[in-house]
């Protein structure tokens, strides 16, 4: 099945990489809406679905949170502030066959791990100064 890249999911994708900060699919209807009023909620969460379908986005699953999406691609780590719930990108290099280090599988194939970091934001911390 061809997949058309309509003018929704153009603006979708445009409005995710400028915003740069792992937002969640509200944020995301948030911030679209404003330029493009006529726009529904169903339209920007399908669009942030088949993106991330498509490779475009990453999808983020935050444990007791909404999911984020996320416009970098490639295998990386993220930290969630504790305070704010903010996701933020981590600067280590991603580690390729974590899985393969697991002694006991109980019987698992293992197809891959999301691991969330938890601290507390540098804009939390000053707060609390």
């Amino acid at each position: 099945m061809i997949q058309r890249n309509t003018i929704q999911c153009s603006v979708v994708l445009e409005t995710v990489q400028k915003m740069q900060c792992h937002p969640s699919a509200d944020e995301v209807y948030d911030e679209v809406v404003q330029h493009h009023p006529s726009i529904s909620k169903g339209t920007v969460y399908r669009n942030l679905n088949r993106l991330v379908d498509m490779g475009r986005l990453g999808k983020i699953e935050v444990p007791d949170g909404a999911d984020r999406f996320d416009h970098i691609c490639t295998k990386h780590y993220h930290v969630r502030c504790e305070k704010c719930g903010k996701v933020f990108d981590v600067d280590m290099e991603y580690v390729p066959d974590f899985e393969s280090g697991i002694k006991d599988t109980h019987g698992f194939d293992f197809t891959g791990c999301d691991i969330m970091f938890r601290g507390i934001c540098p804009l939390c911390k000053a707060k609390e100064q």
